[in-house]
């Protein structure tokens, strides 16, 4: 509140205000942040507070935005749903009894709700883009090396990425151009020139070739969601796009191969939370228990199952068979990418299969929570940017479309983004205030999928006196 009533002041004394000045902003807690605890949704690191700010929260505070909190994630981003987080499930605005998806459920969660009008997450592996998709908002995963990585807790480095979380490409646009840029404390970070992307959002698509990739659309596919994605087709291609239809033969092999170098790369990262240099110390006799112990109390299940896949992975005698063929497919998932680009702009699929799944769905059956990313980790294996934009609903639950850009292509992912927005009316939704219940569907057990809201009615004086009249005062919590 402080820094709000700052940026009050300057702009009534007629200062010059920086592009985000007094801009509400949450940010992922797997990001780094001097001023709140940074745990990555583990006991393991709960009350850690970092000693430096991310490089992302730098540009943050110097673009003028009001750091507001942290949110809720699975533990090291190791998770579809946030419900492996230590501090327990986040909930989808939409329908409480549904999970956000995850790692960045809270970002997206919060967002969606109102609770802030944009958030950071991270997208290893559809981390951004599916919990965007599960709570109808803009998710976008820029390029890897568009947005530095200093001071990101990470998971699997060579895929990890930072990313706006916002309620429309214009906002998304905006937060991208304070983040993006070279950074000399990240090895990876790309040293090329930064766009104007707000400049590149009113550019349309007429002439714009976007493909569309049957294998994305085949075997355990929702039918609404397939009808949703499919829609938001064709209106691109009303509003002047061609649609071409483009071939990914090795997407099949993404999620096995991204399970695979993730896993073996966790392995490697977590290692240094020990009970030694800083979190959670287990007491104990000798150093090698306070070592085990303090990962085995300070870790959660699927923390553990993946440093477990990951080291055997890595270990002698597996290391080719396993983590180097996995980095072999992983060439070729990027090659038939780059092949598909070479006759479209942008390729088109769902952001996830389904529409958001029950807490506890999936719990139990981590390779039926593993498929929720089926059409998003082959982005990050191939180091390209998307975006998920809300695209339509299924009994009151939203459903999010994957626009796929080239390397360091972001204007043209916001800018189709944009224009599906100005064409259809699913991202000025706005779930129920309380949560409790959803919205109705078109017609009871339908789907309101590819039928943008309408207008609605205007009331007449009279009609809007009555209701005034009958209205009674809210109480305030």
């Amino acid at each position: 509140m402080q820094t709000a009533r700052a940026w009050d002041t300057r702009y009534a004394r007629g200062g010059n205000l920086p592009p985000l000045a007094g801009l509400p902003v949450a940010v992922k807690d797997v990001i780094c942040t001097t001023d709140f605890p940074t745990t990555c949704g583990s006991r393991i690191l709960d009350g850690w507070v970092p000693p430096y700010d991310a490089y992302v929260v730098t540009r943050l505070r110097e673009a003028g935005a009001v750091i507001i909190g942290k949110t809720n994630m699975d533990e090291f981003a190791m998770g579809s749903s946030t419900e492996n987080s230590a501090f327990g499930p986040t909930r989808n605005p939409w329908d409480v009894s549904r999970v956000p998806g995850g790692s960045s459920g809270g970002s997206a969660a919060a967002v969606a709700a109102s609770l802030a009008p944009v958030a950071l997450g991270t997208d290893t592996g559809g981390s951004i883009r599916q919990p965007a998709g599960f709570c109808g908002i803009v998710g976008l995963k820029p390029t890897y090396g568009r947005v530095s990585r200093y001071g990101l807790v990470a998971f699997a480095s060579s895929l990890d990425q930072i990313g706006p979380m916002t309620k429309t490409a214009g906002d998304a646009a905006l937060l991208l151009q304070v983040l993006a840029g070279r950074d000399v404390r990240d090895s990876t970070s790309a040293d090329l020139p930064v766009p104007l992307y707000k400049e590149a959002l009113n550019g349309g698509v007429r002439k714009l070739r976007i493909g569309i990739a049957a294998e994305a659309f085949g075997e355990g596919l929702q039918a609404d969601v397939r009808h949703a994605v499919s829609t938001a087709s064709r209106v691109l291609e009303k509003q002047g796009a061609e649609l071409v239809d483009v071939s990914l033969p090795t997407i099949s092999y993404a999620l096995p191969t991204y399970y695979l170098i993730a896993t073996s790369e966790a392995s490697t990262n977590l290692a240094r939370y020990d009970g030694v240099r800083y979190g959670l110390r287990a007491a104990s006799t000798d150093l090698y228990s306070m070592y085990t112990k303090t990962r085995r109390e300070g870790f959660g299940p699927e923390v553990k199952r993946r440093i477990m896949l990951g080291t055997y992975a890595l270990s002698a005698g597996y290391y080719e068979g396993f983590f180097l063929k996995a980095q072999r497919a992983r060439t070729l998932v990027r090659r038939d990418f780059l092949h598909a680009f070479e006759r479209v702009d942008l390729i088109l699929m769902p952001t996830s299969p389904t529409v958001p799944f029950r807490l506890g769905e999936k719990v139990e059956d981590p390779l039926q929570m593993y498929l929720a990313d089926v059409y998003t980790i082959p982005v990050n294996l191939a180091g390209l940017p998307g975006i998920s934009i809300p695209c339509g609903f299924a009994d009151g639950l939203p459903i999010g479309l994957q626009l796929i850009g080239r390397p360091f292509d972001e204007p043209t992912v916001l800018r189709a983004a944009h224009a599906y927005e100005q064409a259809t009316q699913w991202h000025v939704r706005r779930p129920p205030l309380d949560g409790a219940t959803k919205p109705p569907a078109t017609r009871s057990g339908t789907s309101s999928a590819g039928k943008p809201p309408g207008k609605p009615a205007r009331r007449s004086a009279k009609q809007s006196r009555a209701k005034r009249s009958r209205a009674k005062p809210r109480r305030r919590s």
